[in-house]
Order: C-alpha cells, then sequence, then structure tokens
C-alpha cells in the first residue's frame, strides 16, 4: 500500500484528488495540510512513503516544505502538483527533492501514475511543464536592477511602490518591466507576475 499525504491550500482539490483515489487499492490518503508549516508537522506524525505538494502555499511554500522534508525523511518521496510550469519553479523542486512534477491542469489519471512511479522511485514529469520556448536559466540573463524590480513584483508591489523604493521615477521601473516581459517572452502582466512569484525564490 503507498501511503499519501496531499498538501494544497484549497480543500476543494484534496477533496477532487481524494475522491479520484478512492478507487485505487494500492493508494491510501493517510493526511492532509492546507499549508506548509502543517505539512512539516504532518511528515514527522505519518511518515508516509509519498507527499503530493503545492509549490504555493501559505506560512511555509512547497518548495521550502520539500527541502525540510528531504532532509529529515531522505526515504520520502515528493511529487509537485502546481499551476506554475516555468523552468524556474521545476528547477527549484528538482534541486528541493522532489522526483515528480504535475500540472494542476492535467488530468488526475496523471497524478495517480505519478504516484505509482514516484513510489518506485522513478521519476515522473507532467509533459505540460516545457515552457513557451523551452528557455532555460541560463539562457536569461537580467540586469541587477531587473532582478530587484522582479523581485518586488514577485512581493505584489506596483510600478509606483517598487518606484519609491528604488528612489527611481515610475516611468523608469515600467521601462526595466518592458525588457524583462521582453527577455522572458511573456506577454502580459499576469504572466510577468506568475513569473516572478516563483522566480523570487532563487534570488
Amino acid at each position: 500500500m503507498i501511503r499519501i499525504v496531499i498538501a494544497e491550500d484549497h480543500q476543494a482539490l484534496i477533496d477532487g484528488i481524494k475522491l479520484a483515489l478512492e478507487y485505487e487499492e494500492e493508494i491510501t490518503v493517510v493526511g492532509e495540510a492546507l499549508d506548509g508549516e502543517m505539512l512539516v508537522e504532518l511528515v514527522r506524525n505519518k511518515e508516509p512513503d509519498i507527499v503530493v505538494t503545492d509549490i504555493r502555499m501559505p506560512k511555509c511554500d512547497g518548495i521550502t516544505a520539500t527541502r525540510i522534508i528531504k532532509k529529515e525523511f531522505p526515504n520520502i518521496n515528493l511529487i509537485a502538483f502546481s499551476m506554475f510550469d516555468q523552468d524556474e519553479a521545476i528547477d527549484q523542486m528538482k534541486k528541493a527533492g522532489a522526483i515528480g512534477y504535475i500540472m494542476k491542469s492535467s488530468s488526475l489519471k496523471k497524478l495517480i501514475e505519478a504516484i505509482k512511479s514516484v513510489s518506485k522511485n522513478i521519476p515522473y514529469y507532467d509533459d505540460a511543464i516545457i515552457t513557451k520556448d523551452n528557455l532555460t536559466k541560463e539562457e536569461i540573463i537580467l540586469s541587477k536592477r531587473e532582478k530587484e524590480i522582479l523581485r518586488f513584483v514577485g512581493e505584489g508591489k506596483t510600478s509606483q511602490e517598487i518606484a519609491d523604493l528604488l528612489f527611481v521615477a515610475k516611468s523608469t521601473v515600467d521601462t526595466h518591466r518592458k525588457n524583462i516581459l521582453k527577455k522572458m517572452n511573456i506577454y502580459g502582466k499576469t504572466d510577468l507576475i506568475r513569473f516572478a512569484i516563483e522566480r523570487k525564490y532563487d534570488f
């Protein structure tokens, strides 16, 4: 029997996963967590075989939680279950110790396949994680100021707030943001914010 713990800050999604797993005789859910801190404590108490975790969670993100769990329980395998498909997010979860990565937009059948694969120590990555132009981190070169601005974007700050913090004009920040969009080959404010949220862990 494969014993799993699920970490996700949306209860409805947890319920959906549990419902899909009801018909899987090989898999049983032994716990669920709504934030990263709860996940770490749950793993310490239950010591499951597999952890399925979101990346963006309150209190402690999935990357940090994965790192802690792998350090304390090297035999527990982790699968990222995320809406983010950027290379940055995937790379950071790999470095933290995850050997699986499934997109939330994929079918739960894929998640079940990943659980079974990872339980045998076989990595499993969703085909959908390939980015628009397959850019790697090494191909993306940002200036020091662009990195600063991207970090602030990831923290939810507006262009005016960033300008005030850096003592520059708002138009300067807007220009940098346009340059970042061009380098990242992404097309709008929402995509930039989504990318920045994941990228900020690497600064």
